[in-house]
């Protein structure tokens, strides 16, 4: 199983330069390597690979002397991404899809740098990394240890909102499987965050709408500062303003998510989800909503901690879920007005999103609370305010 470490790095002043440094080299190579490949497919009709480019990365970082400072792994790694950039773009072509070259990218957006560990980028005594090309070592925030019998294979450099991390790819042994009796069926909705199928509603926060206040005010900021000139740097600290703004955002999503997931795989054995057409449903009216729910976020987050955990995670068929009866199965239209199940043939009547969480868990496992005979203890239902207190801990 491979997991994610991420650490924040604290560099000096003199370092923050050099790692700014080299992601602006590793963005003049990748930009090189597309150029090269317009070229030759143009005037030669000839489609490069990543081995034609790699070859001639030697002879590059001689007559570039810049280059020559950094890892040469991980300038290898810069033309790999090149190569599954076009990739996906000839894959998309082929699935009909909207193609989508590939483009040029500026220096100020390109935030992420690949080493191999141990190979340009080393681990020192006292939790300091050594990076080839910047002086000195660079002090980690070491907030937890990694799991026991892991084993890195390659770390990550990234550039948020002008904050330095460090995130390691770790191997790490399965779990072995021991999976549990407790089952549950877990709706996703707008209304509610997550509708669980023993009767839990964890209401969404609204982050987008919470945040708009502030967002606005920075976005014009941004807007009302002239472009960057030799006498004023006032744009770009408005810009650097707005995308902290933007990142204390999404962290306060992402640090919800996950204690929500931790909370429902901790409680459950094996849980049942929906498989969503995110993608599709953000191209929808409800695209903005959607988005700010973080759905795909959620489930990914639920997948791994299962698989961590030794527990099952079940996808299902989304359709319909909605609109057949958890107890009979009948079918029962509702519009999205419609936030109360009514059943006019077994006189069910139940909280829409609660009611679809146990259509889900009817499906993945082939019972719920209401089909009679399933043999399964009566949950206790459980209100929304007890699960978020115990998912983000308050």
């Amino acid at each position: 199983m491979k997991l994610s470490y991420k650490y924040r790095l604290y560099p000096n002043r003199r370092q923050n330069e050099a790692l700014g440094e080299m992601l602006y080299w590793f963005c003049q190579l990748y930009n090189a390597g597309l150029q090269q490949r317009i070229e030759a497919y143009r005037r030669r009709a000839v489609s490069l690979t990543y081995k034609t480019q790699a070859d001639e990365l030697k002879l590059l970082r001689t007559e570039v002397p810049e280059l020559g400072n950094y890892s040469f792994s991980a300038e290898q790694q810069v033309l790999r991404r090149l190569n599954k950039t076009f990739t996906a773009f000839f894959g998309r072509v082929k699935r009909g899809a909207k193609a989508g070259f590939p483009r040029f990218k500026a220096s100020a957006r390109f935030h992420a740098a690949d080493f191999r560990f141990g190979d340009g980028l080393t681990m020192k005594s006292g939790h300091r990394l050594s990076i080839l090309g910047v002086s000195g070592l660079v002090k980690v925030k070491w907030h937890r240890d990694w799991p026991k019998d892991a084993t890195c294979g390659s770390a990550i450099i990234t550039r948020q909102a002008g904050k330095w991390s460090v995130v390691f790819q770790l191997d790490v042994p399965d779990v072995h499987s021991v999976v549990g009796p407790e089952t549950v069926g877990v709706d996703a909705g707008l209304s509610a965050l997550v509708a669980t199928s023993d009767g839990a509603l964890v209401e969404r926060p609204r982050w987008t709408k919470t945040a708009a206040k502030g967002l606005r005010k920075r976005q014009r900021a941004v807007s009302r500062s002239r472009k960057p000139n030799l006498r004023s740097k006032r744009r770009k600290k408005a810009k650097e303003r707005l995308a902290a703004y933007s990142r204390r955002v999404a962290n306060r999503r992402a640090d919800y998510l996950h204690k929500l997931a931790a909370s429902i795989v901790a409680r459950y054995d094996r849980i049942a989800v929906e498989e969503l057409n995110i993608q599709g449903l953000a191209r929808s009216m409800l695209a903005k909503d959607v988005l700010d729910a973080a759905w795909g976020q959620l489930m990914s987050l639920i997948a791994y901690k299962a698989e961590r955990a030794g527990k099952l995670m079940v996808k299902v068929d989304p359709r319909g879920t909605s609109q057949e009866c958890p107890c009979c199965g009948a079918r029962v239209e509702k519009t999205l007005a419609d936030r109360v199940h009514r059943c006019p043939d077994c006189g069910l009547v139940e909280d829409r999103d609660v009611a679809a969480a146990n259509v889900v868990e009817f499906r993945a496992f082939g019972h719920n609370r209401f089909r009679p005979g399933s043999g399964l203890r009566t949950p206790s239902r459980r209100g929304a305010a007890e699960l978020v207190r115990e998912a983000v801990g308050f």
